[in-house]
């Protein structure tokens, strides 16, 4: 029987690999995601045989939970909405992390038996499990807007330390008690990791979060991995791995797009000057009305779409689509252009697109389509602030300097929409909406894009 449910495992863990690897592209993703769940599925399945769990209490904690988590996954998935899913996963990401920390504390407790090696590990997998649970909650608590400003108070990474010290420090204490922990200690040791990823999260801005989900996800994979270790279960170690190794080269690869050290993401006050104050722009932002934006627009060869996302906020996908084949009917060449850390996770804009309809084939990230502002005719920015801000090539005084940024100012006309007047999230003044070719198109951007679809309609 045992070999029957390693093979089974090794069969589960193959499936996450095809299904990590066919989610690399657009294209294949939903086939990727397919063959992943029916990993889950064949694990899940066969963990019903495994020695230790055949018995009608563990079958029946094992349904009604599966059932419960099943229920309201079911349910979330089909109500919450798309401009949502950046809390989502960072919410399903904190439930990996703790379910981790909590098998981990169930060993500790000595259900099961363990040498100290194993104890050291089920000792770290809480940790890092624990840090993630209590950090994805904080940073579902951001995006959701219940937690409207970063905490940031004197020496705070002084006592973000310390409290990591204390963590470590018991870690260390109940690694080597053996089977014998004390359950105060157990307990005091949780609630001090908990507390460590809510003080390390609680200060990083809104404009951060894409990278924290990610760095977070890594996290709960590692968490994994370790626990797979301690049950001595292949499906859980190599999953594990497979989702920590994938997180970690993600979390880099994003924090590259912003051209920041993952230490600056996470202790920096990004977008905050020494004075407080706001850098000085020359000129003045020059408005237009919708019905001369889609002349613009209709008489283009070539237009750029640069969403962010203001884009998601509205749920103007569907209506940028709309536009979109309006113009490409007058045979207008139309491209989108996607920034790595656009939205607030990973492919934010890209699975919003996606829903609405947009082609694969029209979607470009940052190196792809960089070049091509420069003949475009007219580059439209929906939603979108710091990923285009000249201001990240030309100041070294300005915190977002170095970060690539879409070349939406080099084309030759740029029309903006946005909401209001203020700044990104990096709150830092975005240069290109003074700049003498672009035109601010003030209003929600549903209603702005269906006042450019009419507009361009009624030029026949």
């Amino acid at each position: 029987m045992s070999f029957i449910v390693n093979l089974a495992y090794f069969a589960a863990a193959v499936l996450f690999i095809i299904g990590l690897k066919q989610m690399a592209s657009p294209v294949t993703a939903r086939r990727g995601i397919i063959w992943a769940g029916w990993g889950m599925v064949i694990a899940t399945v066969v963990t019903f045989l495994h020695p230790e769990v055949i018995g009608f209490v563990n079958y029946l904690l094992i349904i009604a939970g599966i059932g419960i988590g099943g229920g309201l996954a079911w349910y979330t998935g089909k109500r919450v909405p798309m401009t949502d899913m950046p809390q989502m996963i960072a919410l399903y990401n904190g439930m990996g992390g703790g379910a981790a920390a909590g098998i981990g504390i169930v060993a500790l407790m000595g259900s099961y038996t363990m040498n100290w090696t194993i104890q050291f590990i089920a000792v770290a997998g809480v940790i890092i499990g624990s840090v993630a649970f209590s950090g994805s909650l904080i940073a579902y608590g951001k995006l959701q807007g219940l937690i409207k400003k970063s905490l940031r108070f004197d020496m705070q990474q002084k006592i973000n330390l310390g409290v990591l010290g204390a963590t470590v420090l018991l870690g260390i204490i109940i690694g080597f008690s053996g089977a014998e922990v004390n359950g105060t200690l157990l307990f005091l040791f949780v609630l001090l990791a908990l507390a460590f990823g809510v003080l390390m999260t609680i200060p990083i801005g809104g404009a951060d979060m894409p990278v924290v989900i990610s760095l977070y996800n890594a996290l709960t994979g590692l968490a994994v991995g370790l626990k797979g270790l301690v049950l001595d279960n292949a499906a859980l170690m190599i999953a594990g791995i497979v989702v920590g190794a994938a997180g970690t080269l993600l979390t880099q690869l994003m924090a590259k797009a912003m051209n920041r050290p993952l230490t600056n993401v996470l202790f920096s006050s990004f977008g905050e000057t020494p004075s407080g104050e706001q850098e000085e722009v020359s000129g003045s932002m020059k408005e237009i009305e919708a019905s001369d934006a889609g002349v613009m627009m209709a008489f283009a060869n070539k237009v750029i779409i640069v969403p962010g996302y203001g884009m998601a906020v509205a749920q103007a996908q569907h209506k940028i689509w709309e536009l979109t084949q309006l113009l490409q009917e007058r045979d207008v060449q139309v491209k989108f252009a996607i920034h790595p850390v656009a939205g607030r996770m990973p492919g934010h804009m890209n699975v919003l697109l996606a829903e609405a309809g947009v082609p694969y084939d029209i979607i470009y990230d940052l190196d792809e389509i960089n070049n091509e502002f420069k003949t475009a005719d007219v580059a439209v920015v929906i939603g979108a602030n710091d990923v285009v801000n000249p201001v990240a090539r030309s100041n070294p005084e300005s915190p977002i300097y170095g970060m690539p940024i879409l070349n939406a100012d080099e084309a030759h006309n740029v029309i903006v929409i946005k909401r209001g007047k203020g700044a990104g999230f990096s709150g830092v003044e975005n240069h290109l909406f003074y700049a003498d070719n672009t035109r601010m198109l003030y209003g929600d951007g549903q209603k702005v894009a269906g006042e450019l679809i009419a507009s361009i309609k009624e030029m026949g």
